[in-house]
């Protein structure tokens, strides 16, 4: 399928920050924003896959490695970038991790862990950058959630939960964030062909089965992602704010 993207010129030069930018999904928002003129950095615990990363798009990027489950470290890792980039004027909340488990098996430990894998970070990275952007009087701030818990997906309930909670979380700082001019909205994906979906869990009757959930029976790419979040980012979104911005195919 040949497709013609758009270039935003409202993205030029701006600041963007990435998190969970090394692979996936994040991968092709990073490269996205790097197209589009964007000055983009992005923070991830891969630190091999991270420096390839750079290196392929030619050094066109910066990076911090940083465990996000580690909020102290993800302020400092935002502080580092935002001062070789100046202050944000983008967030994605990208990092994530759709690991499965069973109700019966999961510790208090185990959701706490998962929480703060899938779902604290995103806050403490708004707090981070937030700042920045109330100082220039604007902003876009873009979270990630996910089709799972909508389609009522079992075998991962700390997951589904936590991005459900990106839902609340978004419309509850837009509200906030609003006065001060800047957007906040939630990405939805469906199931997104990544390395690590497909090497994990895509099988032929898997696939087959999605495909049938879809309206567009045509199988998500992360190229897909990236182009609805250069959207949200762009003055093209200027009154898109506290939004769930579907990219699923017709799935939920």
């Amino acid at each position: 399928m040949t497709m013609q993207f758009a270039q935003y010129p409202s993205l030029e030069g701006r600041t963007v920050l990435i998190t969970g930018g090394a692979s996936g999904i994040g991968a092709e928002i990073v490269r996205a924003f790097a197209a589009q003129g964007a000055r983009t950095g992005f923070v991830d615990f891969d630190e091999d896959t991270a420096r390839a990363l750079v290196a392929d798009t030619a050094g066109a990027v910066d990076f911090e490695p940083c465990d996000l489950r580690d909020v102290k470290a993800l302020r400092s890792a935002f502080s580092r970038l935002i001062e070789r980039l100046g202050a944000a004027d983008v967030l994605v909340n990208n990092a994530a991790r759709d690991d499965r488990h069973d109700w019966r098996e999961v510790t208090p430990e185990y959701w706490d862990e998962r929480q703060a894998t899938n779902l604290r970070h995103a806050f403490f990275a708004i707090q981070a950058v937030a700042p920045g952007m109330i100082e220039k009087g604007k902003g876009s701030i873009i979270n990630m959630g996910s089709s799972s818990w909508w389609q009522a997906m079992g075998n991962m309930p700390a997951y589904t939960t936590a991005k459900a909670a990106v839902h609340g979380l978004t419309r509850g700082m837009a509200r906030d964030l609003g006065p001060h001019g800047i957007r906040v909205n939630t990405v939805v994906p469906g199931w997104v062909m990544t390395e690590r979906q497909k090497e994990l869990w895509v099988t032929p009757e898997a696939m087959e089965a999605n495909l049938a959930r879809q309206c567009l029976p045509v199988p998500l790419e992360p190229v897909y992602l990236a182009r609805m979040v250069l959207f949200l980012a762009s003055d093209d979104a200027a009154m898109c704010t506290a939004g769930n911005f579907m990219v699923e195919g017709g799935a939920i």
